[in-house]
C-alpha cells in the first residue's frame, strides 16, 4: 500500500513536468515569432542599416575565427 502512493506521487510529477514542457514550448515558438518579426520590420523600415549590421556581425566572427586559428598555429607550433 505505501508503494501504490509513492508511485501515485511520481506519476503527478511527471504528468506536471510534461504540462510545463509544453507551455515552454509554446512560449519558445512565441518569442521566436516575435523576434523573427521584428528582424523582418528592422530589414523592411532600414535596409541600408540591417545590411550594415549583418556586415558588422559576419566581420566580428570572421575576426573571432582568424584569432582562434592563430591560437590553435601557436599552440601546436
Amino acid at each position: 500500500m505505501g508503494d501504490h502512493g509513492r508511485g501515485a506521487g511520481v506519476g503527478d510529477v511527471a504528468g506536471r513536468g510534461h504540462e510545463d514542457g509544453v507551455d515552454l514550448m509554446n512560449a519558445k515558438k512565441v518569442v521566436m515569432l516575435v523576434v523573427v518579426a521584428l528582424v523582418l520590420f528592422y530589414v523592411i523600415s532600414q535596409p541600408t542599416q540591417a545590411a550594415q549590421a549583418v556586415q558588422g556581425l559576419f566581420s566580428w566572427l570572421r575576426d573571432g575565427a582568424e584569432a582562434i586559428i592563430t591560437f590553435l598555429k601557436n599552440l601546436f607550433a
